[in-house]
């Protein structure tokens, strides 16, 4: 009895022994699939483990959409100039205000020109009493041509005669030229536009002096109207000069304008991989502005 006991204990021993090892040797199980994530951030979750990202946006939002290279640009002045007054002056009249529209040879501005104008009223009395004395000369001269010819008078008397209506002469072109000065400092107290456009900036106002050289209005062209912006490298072959553009602005829904291609950038700038298109509006009816953007559509070729 005791014997068989000592055999039975002995192969339980050998028994757990075994199932030890065997559990102990054996590999880990791994669970092949990953807990569900909350729902509010599966969509996160797809997103960054997406194999086949977006392609990126070119520079300035330049893309290809149905085939049409779709772009943003801002309309641009092709002339802007600041306008100031020949001569320093005060302010006395001031005909346009910011955002006027005007015409070549509008005028603008006038300085006031009161002592200018009483100046030009006495050098046009003094050049007219030098026409008279010159007259007077001429006649002198004349009737001293007739004497010297008969040897009437010595040749110093005539020589005397020629030079007091020389100097009569020079006096009266002297006068004339005065009253001219004048005359061009009236006109230059005027400030005219220079061309057709608007009113970009008021720098001055009534009663202000201007000094030399200080800048009272800014007029810019609005007629045409540039736009610039950048395309891929990728189209620089299929963008020609001349090539029909159509863009839309946010002012004017639903309304398509047309332009055209006027410059294609011959650098493609390493940083973007792209070059710049400059297209040109007409914009007769003035309603595009500079500084307005727009979004830009062209069919490459």
């Amino acid at each position: 009895m005791t014997r068989h006991l000592t055999r039975s204990l002995i192969l339980l021993a050998i028994a757990l022994a075994t199932l030890a090892c065997a559990k102990k040797g054996a590999p880990a199980a791994t669970s092949t699939a990953a807990s569900p994530l909350p729902a509010d951030v599966q969509g996160v979750a797809g997103a960054v483990t997406a194999t086949d990202p977006a392609p990126s946006a070119a520079v300035q939002a330049a893309s290809e959409t149905g085939g049409a290279i779709v772009a943003t640009g801002e309309f641009m002045s092709p002339v802007r100039s600041e306008l100031s007054a020949k001569l320093p002056g005060r302010v006395g009249k001031l005909y346009v205000d910011e955002g006027s529209r005007v015409r070549t040879g509008e005028p603008l501005l006038e300085l006031e020109t009161d002592y200018v104008k009483l100046n030009l009223q006495k050098a046009e009395a003094d050049a007219q009493r030098a026409a008279a004395a010159e007259e007077d000369a001429q006649r002198d001269l004349e009737r001293k041509k007739e004497l010297i010819a008969k040897q009437s008078i010595p040749q110093a008397t005539f020589d005397r005669t020629q030079a007091a209506y020389d100097q009569a002469h020079a006096a009266k072109a002297s006068m004339l030229a005065q009253a001219s000065i004048y005359r061009q400092q009236l006109a230059d107290s005027v400030l005219r536009s220079p061309i057709d456009g608007v009113i970009g900036e008021k720098r001055t106002n009534v009663g202000q002096r201007l000094g030399e050289n200080a800048v009272a209005l800014v007029v810019v062209q609005i007629s045409p109207l540039k736009l610039r912006f950048r395309v891929p490298e990728k189209y620089l072959a299929q963008v020609h000069r001349g090539q029909i553009v159509k863009a839309t602005a946010d002012p004017y829904p639903g309304e398509v304008f047309e332009g055209k291609v006027t410059t294609v950038g011959g650098v493609i700038d390493p940083a973007t991989r792209s070059f710049f298109v400059e297209t040109e509006f007409a914009n007769r009816d003035g309603r595009l502005r500079p500084g307005l953007f727009a979004r830009v559509e062209m069919e490459p070729r």
